[in-house]
């Protein structure tokens, strides 16, 4: 990031305890410092509970896994939690030759340790030396009587200190050994020793013990993995990176070695798959290979070259055969695996191996046989062009046209990258670049799109394409969090608008719009003006040279237009959006995934948030995110995500925002996203301090933070202030939450943030409330209602009204409260409706009207029920019995069935109030009364409203 990372971070940030310190606190014993193995926290844990000897816990595990999956780390990993805990450690590794050696593990494990041998009694002494005696050889003890010496050994070991025995490619170790492994773990279980076993997954060991337990091995996770790569010397960027992701599948041994030859030019043949150039995979699989046939080998070649997942009916075409059997010796090798109509390489690293022991020309003529095979032209198209060296006009154009069939963005940028390469011409480069720049920027790696741009600018000044190439390169920069860059790079191609045409334009300007959104700065709403300004004053008439296939390729509807328009215009006046957004209407018939049809619908979800309308909002972001997720495309769904989520959030949708959550995390790491990381983290600790489930701190990850500058990225700054905010309040810490709450307004009271910061008003009345500073509140309370105009959204109204009751003057409170819940359109934000009502009910209860505060309460805890917010709850069944009632109110018999809310509305019907009295009395409609009665009656057994006070009298 450049000197430009922690900029304006203006709060303490705690570092991360130390995992040590986290033992510790745990209870745990102490441990060396060493680098944790990146994705196995739960074999970790798994492992320290059986070193720590933890009820439950057994005294052996088996780790099973593939080829280079990280076993080795992670027995290397307990040795040294081991040895750092005072353990004694022994340790052995198979090894295929050895077993040409009688009891060659057992000489390596008792190596360290032989010294001990005459501590043990007489006759297990000479059994133990005289089998690790080489030069006996046949003639020593048999397996029965070292089994014996081994156990005898062990338990003496163990009678000074605790023992770990860790043994790595168990299955290539003897029999005898083994067994005696085996016997150990049935035998030495009331003594301090752990045995630790690691073996190939597809070489089960023989007979273990009943219940031994295994653990397997999986591929790291996505975010591991990308870790994992990161950490390797000159690790790749861009679109390499994230091929060598893919490539992959989350092995670690393919990610170390794939990322040694990262740098180094791909292999004529094989475009778009990143190969390890210096192949160990060539030692680890090469005797596998070379032990096949030639004819199985040249299939496994052809397979290499189609790639993952290949039809097998395909590849037969291409190999000009029908015979089945060319593959039952790679099979039988464990080297790949017929799924269905599929073949499969087992390991990442095989499928290079077979790839690259072949000369260039069989790879070239490979692709070509598979190029005259295939039966998509997309898939032709990619074979040609692995099969052309040097360039093609021809070849070009046919990979471009195929780019976008699937609709994925990271096979269309790939494929319009090999495009340019392909292009002799530099003016039809530039133009592929162009494309290829837009699709990475919609896959979301920056790293990607400055490669490409860089290629662009040498190849191009061409004022049109030049715009687009600017577009995609502000908004890769906006998702590292230079807003202030990403801004002055569209405001210095605005004055080429006009060559690019109208709807470009709109969609340039609706990008600063954004940028704006999240810079939060002043600057950039006023230089907003001009930048519509220049977009209408733009050709009306489609752009001259549109994109082939791109997706800016049809923004030229007057629906997409009119869209981005709105969404500019609200950012520069958001008091404009109730008025805008039923001008709009709704993109109903428009196909999903056309790039109009995606235009309006973020567009118009956009006008939707920032006029609070949380169901149009939601219902078009899901679309287009359903839309987005299914094209690969996060680089635009990072876009829409954040408000997404805040909506998800704030109106009680908390599992969904979950899910949201840790989808969002993962492409964040994948595709480093330190901005969009933090603004995730945030959420995520918003949703923690709602449900009443906030970790102790560090809430947020430090090293994200000091990579995001705040004073460029006020919206993230502002999710940050309230999620600290409320995790404080939701652990009793009134001061901490008030000081967070605090900075989202500026001394002299205005907005960190023009939209985020007044949506927090009642959150922070609540803080001032709890902490004695309501005076103080109450200038910023007048300067937000001034800034919402005459007729704010229903979601405002209530906060402000919710505010001032808690902040104003007490004899204008129980108004206020009245104002903040009598309309019922603010159900659609039911947590800060319930937070309202939580503190009218203790309102009315310090005023001594305990039956009026018992039945706001009781709707506060139904409420907090149903959304799972657990603090929520606490606090309302608090209250409830500080008014003299139980938390949930007794319902014997049929009631049980009943929800808080039902229950109160079945009382008070069954005393003879109408449902528009019980609804004034609840603030419900009539309606919602009605429906409540309507569905309870089935339940309760009745079919009548007038047997509701004989059913209540019976129980």
């Amino acid at each position: 990031m450049g000197s430009r990372a922690g900029q304006g971070y203006c709060m303490t940030v705690h570092p991360p305890r130390s995992a040590v310190a986290e033992e510790a606190a745990r209870g745990r014993p102490r441990r060396t410092a060493t680098q944790r193995p990146l994705g196995r926290d739960s074999e970790i844990e798994r492992i320290l509970q059986c070193l720590t000897r933890q009820p439950g816990s057994p005294a052996a595990l088996l780790f099973l896994g593939e080829e280079g999956i990280g076993r080795t780390t992670l027995l290397r990993h307990a040795r040294d939690l081991a040895t750092g805990n005072g353990m004694l450690v022994l340790s052995a590794q198979g090894w295929a030759a050895d077993r040409r050696y009688a009891r060659a593990c057992l000489q390596q494990l008792l190596a360290p340790v032989l010294n001990e041998l005459p501590a043990l009694p007489a006759p297990h002494g000479r059994v133990l030396s005289a089998a690790l005696n080489p030069a006996l050889k046949d003639s020593g003890p048999d397996d029965a009587e070292v089994q014996a010496a081994v156990l005898a050994f062990l338990d003496r070991l163990a009678t000074s200190r605790p023992v770990l025995v860790s043994v790595d490619d168990a299955h290539t170790c003897d029999r005898a050994f083994l067994d005696a492994l085996w016997a150990g773990t049935r035998l030495l279980t009331g003594r301090p020793v752990t045995i630790l076993l690691a073996a190939r997954g597809d070489a089960p060991l023989p007979s273990p013990p009943p219940g031994m337990e295994s653990l397997h091995l999986g591929p790291l996770s996505a975010p591991s993995a990308a870790a994992l790569l990161d950490r390797q010397p000159a690790a790749p960027t861009g679109g390499r990176r994230l091929e060598i992701l893919a490539e992959s599948e989350g092995n670690p041994l393919a990610l170390v070695e794939l990322s040694r030859g990262a740098h180094a030019p791909a292999p004529v043949g094989l475009p778009g798959v990143a190969m390890a150039r210096r192949l160990p995979a060539a030692q680890v699989f090469g005797t596998r290979l070379a032990m096949l046939p030639a004819e199985t080998g040249r299939a496994l070649l052809y397979a290499a070259a189609a790639g993952p997942g290949a039809s097998v009916a395909a590849l037969m075409t291409a190999l000009d055969t029908d015979d089945l059997a060319v593959w039952a010796p790679a099979e039988a090798s464990g080297l790949v695996s017929l799924v269905e109509d599929r073949l499969v390489f087992r390991h990442p690293l095989a499928r290079s191996a077979a790839f690259l022991r072949h000369p260039a020309g069989e790879r070239h003529q490979a692709h070509l046989d598979l190029a005259g095979a295939a039966t998509q032209p997309e898939v032709r198209a990619r074979h040609l062009a692995a099969a052309t060296v040097g360039t093609s006009e021809s070849v070009a154009a046919v990979v471009e046209d195929c780019a976008w069939r699937r609709a994925d963005a990271v096979g269309a940028a790939r494929a319009l990258e090999q495009a340019a390469r392909l292009s002799p011409q530099r003016r039809e480069r530039a133009r592929r670049l162009t494309e290829a720049l837009v699709a990475a920027h919609m896959v979301g790696d920056p790293g990607w799109v400055r490669d490409l741009h860089g290629r662009f600018v040498q190849d191009s000044t061409d004022p049109e394409l030049a715009c687009l190439a600017a577009a995609a390169l502000a908004s890769a920069l906006s998702q590292e969090s230079f807003q202030q860059e990403a801004f002055d790079v569209l405001a210095n191609v605005s004055e080429h608008f006009s060559a690019v045409g109208r709807p470009v334009a709109l969609a340039l300007a609706s990008l600063a719009a954004g940028i704006a959104v999240q810079s939060g700065l002043p600057e950039h709403k006023a230089a907003l003006s001009t930048l519509l300004d220049r977009a209408r004053a733009a050709d009306g008439a489609e752009q001259r040279r549109a994109l082939v296939n791109g997706p800016l390729g049809r923004l030229d509807t007057p629906e997409a237009q009119q869209a981005l328009d709105a969404f500019v215009t609200v950012v520069i006046r958001p008091q404009a959006a109730a008025r805008l957004l039923p001008s709009l209407g709704r993109p109903h018939t428009a196909p999903p995934d056309t790039p109009d049809a995606l235009a309006c619908r973020m567009a118009l979800a956009s006008v939707a948030y920032h006029a609070d309308e949380a169901d149009v909002c939601l219902g078009q972001l899901r679309k287009a995110d359903t839309h987005l997720r299914t094209a690969r495309a996060f680089g635009i769904r990072a876009w829409s995500l954040l408000a997404l989520l805040d909506t998800l959030v704030n109106t009680g949708r908390f599992t969904e925002a979950e899910t949201l959550i840790r989808e969002a995390t993962a492409a964040a790491a994948v595709l480093r996203l330190p901005r969009l990381q933090a603004d995730v983290e945030a959420q995520a600790l918003t949703l923690q301090a709602l449900r009443g489930a906030v970790p102790t701190e560090p809430w947020l990850t430090p090293s994200i933070w000091y990579a995001v500058s705040l004073d460029e990225n006020r919206a993230t700054h502002a999710r940050l202030l309230r999620a600290r905010g409320l995790a404080s309040l939701a652990l009793g810490d009134a001061d901490g939450g008030w000081r967070h709450l605090r900075e989202l307004f500026t001394a002299d009271g205005s907005p960190l943030h023009p939209f985020l910061s007044s949506r927090s008003i009642a959150e922070l009345a609540v803080a001032a409330q709890r902490t004695g500073r309501s005076d103080e509140v109450l200038p910023i309370l007048e300067r937000v209602r001034a800034e919402q105009g005459e007729r704010p959204s229903t979601r405002m109204t209530l906060l402000l009204h919710h505010a001032t009751a808690l902040v104003g003057p007490d004899y204008d409170a129980e108004q206020h409260f009245h104002l903040a819940l009598v309309n019922h359109e603010a159900d659609r934000w039911p947590w800060e409706r319930a937070h309202a009502r939580l503190n009218y009910g203790i309102w009315l209860r310090r005023c001594r009207r305990t039956l009026e505060a018992r039945q706001q309460l009781t709707t506060v805890l139904e409420t907090a029920e149903r959304l799972g917010a657990a603090a929520f709850a606490a606090a309302a069944a608090r209250e409830l019995r500080a008014s003299g009632a139980a938390p949930t109110p007794d319902a014997p018999g049929v009631l049980e069935q009943l929800t808080a809310q039902q229950r109160q509305i079945v009382r008070m019907a069954a005393r003879g109030l109408s449902n528009r009295e019980i609804g004034e009395r609840l603030f419900l409609s009539p309606r919602t009364v009605g429906s409540h009665l309507y569905n309870v009656y089935p339940k309760l057994g009745i079919s009548r409203r007038q047997q509701l006070r004989d059913l209540l009298q019976e129980t």
